[in-house]
């Protein structure tokens, strides 16, 4: 087929060399004129208001109906709020009124709140910062970045509204987290409603603020870029380390000097002191706590207001394509190829010159080149070690939460211990990625999946050893041994969805005899493989972490081994028909 593809160019392409020269030379300097910033021009000029006068002018005919489209959105989110989140708590108010008490959890609240709040608070940052990395807070659309300020126009009007919308944007979640807070505050602490509304809402408004201010700052800068990625395994330790304290102080191990350092120690904290003030629990120091948080985010205001017209043209258009792109295979339900281009964009993929000693046996170069990989991406396993620790967190709260079994906290336990061994599997997806990119193996297709679970499931043994090991020492029972037992039905599971092949968007579409399940037959195609797990591991590995037993532990980690043997079975038969027939025996090796 490439020959046919060939020959017309061979008949028709003689003598065409100064025109594919010619090509060549026009995109290299098509190329050479992107990446240079546009001359300076003078103010005689500038063309500024009247193109804005213009554009608006144009844009006229089209303005109600996207006024339409931002209403009907928004009224389908506050439609969303309020019967989630509106009338529940409307009830929960009517019948503390009629003598309901709910003030026997005041207490876990108290205790969760400082280091709980630092931990939302601290992610929230460290994701508006690492949103600056690829996108930013400042990001107008290609249009305006490819021709609209290539001409003589000032860049601050047209930056300057983008900047504000994202802050919009960034402060709703703030908002409606400052409502919720006001509810637990006046149901479970008998909290005035006013008074629990400012308080939550000085960090609820303030902090997304300032997020968005210093995800500019990364935009712009970088050398802020370069500390934000030394930094982010270091504050996502922080975070993970600030929730287990939470968890901990629920649990009755409070640590009150430590708790004042995290309240203390940025505008993370500052907002959980803002919170406490009006309660029971409040610390000395509100009315500073909130003078910083107003303080600290007008300034940053004003300071990152006059830096939004001031981001490079080349990076604004840079940030534009990729934004557009992400945008594109999000719309396509792509979410790894979307997930790809923001770590390409964010320059986080670090690759380190590991060499590991070639094996001597055939069978060991598909873990070995795997082991590599992983050697080559420290980030990966890191996320995985991350991951690890809630998941333990919550199999330690399903062990201790009543006399019976807790199913739900047990399958959040299984979905993070999934999450951890996916980032294992970077290998394997990029092989199905393009199955021609397997033309180096001997192996058929599905048995090359199949040894890519190798590394994976060592690692992933080892890594829940560790945590069962400080459990254990820590005076846990038998039960922690089930961390290191499950991992292999979640490596199974891992590889059922790496080769699940081309996107089922078509499941979205059924007929309407199928009524509104389109979305969720997409949701049990893209996740079955971790559902299947989940849904047949939660209910034994729930009994045996509240029996705690030896026993127990011995059925549940039989049932999880059956369970990695047909999750395997799937994986194969999937990777099988994303090639066909698998290559015959005699042909192992081309």
């Amino acid at each position: 087929m490439a020959e046919t593809e060939e020959e017309p160019g061979e008949e028709a392409g003689e003598g065409t060399d100064e025109g594919t020269d010619e090509v060549a030379e026009a995109a290299e300097v098509a190329e050479t004129a992107e990446a240079v910033e546009p001359e300076a021009w003078s103010e005689d000029e500038d063309w500024t208001d009247e193109t804005l006068a213009l554009l608006r002018a144009l844009r006229a005919p089209y303005r109600l109906n996207r006024a339409k489209q931002l209403g009907f959105a928004l009224y389908c989110v506050l439609l969303v709020l309020i019967i989630w989140g509106g009338v529940p708590s409307l009830g929960l108010f009517l019948q503390a009124s009629m003598g309901a008490d709910y003030t026997a959890h005041g207490g876990d609240l108290l205790a969760a709140m400082p280091s709980g709040i630092a931990a939302v608070g601290l992610a929230f940052v460290l994701l508006a910062v690492r949103d600056g990395l690829w996108r930013g807070p400042v990001v107008p659309p290609r249009a305006a970045t490819d021709w609209l300020l290539a001409h003589p126009v000032r860049p601050r009007p047209v930056l300057r509204p983008w900047f504000w919308l994202s802050c919009a944007l960034a402060v709703f979640p703030g908002l409606v987290t400052a409502v919720g807070g006001m509810v637990a505050l006046g149901l479970l602490l008998r909290v005035g409603l006013p008074a629990a509304l400012g308080w939550c809402l000085l960090g609820g408004a303030c902090l997304p603020l300032l997020a968005t201010c210093a995800g500019l700052l990364v935009e712009r800068s970088d050398a802020a870029a370069r500390w934000v990625r030394r930094l982010t395994p270091a504050a996502t330790v922080l975070v993970l380390l600030f929730a287990a304290q939470s968890a901990l102080a629920v649990a009755g191990h409070r640590v009150h000097w430590l708790e004042l350092v995290e309240l203390w120690s940025g505008p993370w904290g500052w907002a959980g002191i803002a919170a406490l003030s009006p309660t029971r629990g409040a610390v000395p120091g509100g009315w500073v706590a909130a003078a910083l948080l107003l303080v600290g985010t007008a300034g940053a205001l004003v300071l990152a207001d006059r830096a939004a017209g001031t981001v490079p043209l080349g990076r604004l258009r840079e940030r534009a394509r990729t934004a557009a792109g992400v945008f594109a295979a999000l719309r396509t339900v792509e979410l790894r190829a979307a997930r790809l281009a923001v770590s390409g964009a964010a320059g986080s993929a670090r690759v380190r010159r590991v060499r590991l000693p070639m094996p001597r046996r055939a069978w060991l170069v598909v873990p070995w080149r795997d082991a590599t990989a992983l050697l080559r991406s420290p980030a990966r396993l890191g996320r995985a070690v991350l991951l690890s620790v809630p998941a333990l967190l919550c199999a330690a709260l399903a062990h201790g939460i009543g006399s019976k079994p807790s199913v739900p906290t047990t399958a959040v336990a299984l979905v993070f211990g999934y999450l951890a061994v996916a980032q294992l599997l970077e290998p394997a997806r990029i092989e199905t990625d393009d199955v021609r990119r397997a033309a180096w193996s001997p192996y058929p297709f599905a048995e090359l999946m199949l040894r890519h679970a190798i590394v994976p499931t060592v690692a992933g043994v080892l890594i829940g050893l560790a945590g069962a090991g400080a459990a254990a020492l820590s005076g846990a029972g038998p039960s922690v041994w089930l961390a290191p037992a499950v991992v292999p039905a979640l490596v199974g599971a891992g590889l059922v969805n790496t080769c699940r092949g081309a996107v089922r968007r078509d499941l979205m579409y059924k007929s309407p005899t199928s009524g509104g399940l389109g979305l969720f037959l997409f949701a049990a195609w893209y996740a079955a493989g971790p559902g299947a797990a989940v849904l047949a591991l939660t209910l034994p590995f729930a009994q045996a972490l509240r029996a705690d037993t030896a026993a127990g532990c011995g059925n549940a980690a039989v049932v999880g081994l059956v369970a990695a043997a047909v999750l395997l079975w799937w994986a194969r038969t999937r990777a099988s028909e994303l090639t066909g027939l698998s290559r015959p025996a005699g042909r192992q090796d081309q």
